[in-house]
């Protein structure tokens, strides 16, 4: 990557981290995108890229066509797509270029997959997995208990301080997508689980914790994205059959029981932190789903 590209891409990811409030993981996600997009464009030039204004819609297209060809899936292909996009819209803006080659350019259709979710007989079990015996058994009792019970993502629960936790009125305050931040109800179960936990690490309930980790690793640090994840991963290969074994499942398993319980699809948008209600209509297709499987095993003509 040349020197003029590697600025454009360290501003572009400075300007997306401080000004538009995207998250570290997005940031690097992007990184990713433009840089497999400057490999191919070096490969494809037969050069060293000085300029992004030689670059055109053609070469876009060739770019997402020799993705498709190294067997990347087309939500990939969507995806570096949006980044471009984003990216040339930035160098305008910038004007460091005077055409975005990416704004015509189609996405790709990507085939809408049903999320994967746990039935509550699985949550119920998963909830009885973790060691109360143990400080860490504990702690993983309240991250799962917390992840089911407000649906909230990875990234939300890993940057949680014990100060966003209102005990009284059960909310939580998480800071979402674009830094927005909204409050999450949880239910009592969840309320012991975190208390029992912080009373094991001798914290009052109502300490001033605004700058203090809700979950700490051993040594009184964050715990880590990673290490929740593996954590949960863990539990969840002992009582689920599902493909899908991350925190992320039991989001969609707490917006599947919420939709399977008559909430309303707005109520949901709002727990989740959706931008747009579009993100949040796959749960209306879990019903039929579970509708049809019913009449396929009780029907006597449901498996013809």
């Amino acid at each position: 990557m040349s020197e003029y590209s590697s600025q454009a891409v360290a501003d572009f990811l400075n300007y997306i981290v401080l000004e538009r409030g995207y998250s570290e993981h997005t940031a690097k996600s992007y990184k990713r995108d433009l840089k497999q997009f400057t490999s191919f464009i070096e490969s494809y030039s037969g050069k060293s890229i000085a300029d992004f204004r030689f670059i055109d819609k053609a070469t876009v297209r060739h770019f997402l066509g020799k993705e498709f060809e190294d067997g990347y899936s087309s939500k990939t292909v969507a995806r570096r797509l949006a980044t471009l996009k984003s990216f040339f819209k930035y160098l305008v803006k910038a004007e460091i270029t005077t055409n975005n080659p990416a704004s015509s350019v189609r996405s790709p259709k990507i085939k809408k997959s049903l999320p994967s979710y746990h039935s509550t007989d699985v949550i119920d079990q998963l909830m009885n997995l973790p060691d109360e015996g143990t400080k860490t058994g504990i702690r993983d009792k309240a991250i799962l208990e917390l992840f089911y019970s407000t649906g909230m993502r990875l990234a939300e629960l890993t940057n949680l301080n014990i100060g966003d936790v209102d005990f009284r009125n059960q909310v939580v305050k998480v800071l979402g997508k674009g830094n927005k931040e909204r409050l999450i109800p949880f239910g009592n179960r969840t309320k012991i689980s975190i208390e029992n936990y912080l009373k094991k690490r001798g914290i009052g309930l109502f300490t001033n914790g605004q700058d203090t980790p809700l979950f700490v690793n051993n040594k009184n640090g964050r715990l880590s994205a990673r290490m929740i994840q593996r954590r949960v991963r863990n539990y969840l290969k002992l009582v689920a059959n599902t493909e899908q074994l991350g925190p992320h499942s039991l989001r969609h398993s707490f917006a599947t029981h919420l939709m399977d319980r008559g909430a309303d699809i707005r109520a949901v948008k709002d727990l989740l932190g959706h931008s747009s209600l579009s993100s949040t209509q796959v749960y209306t297709h879990l019903q039929p789903e579970k509708m049809k499987k019913i009449y396929k095993q009780a029907h006597p003509h449901g498996s013809k």
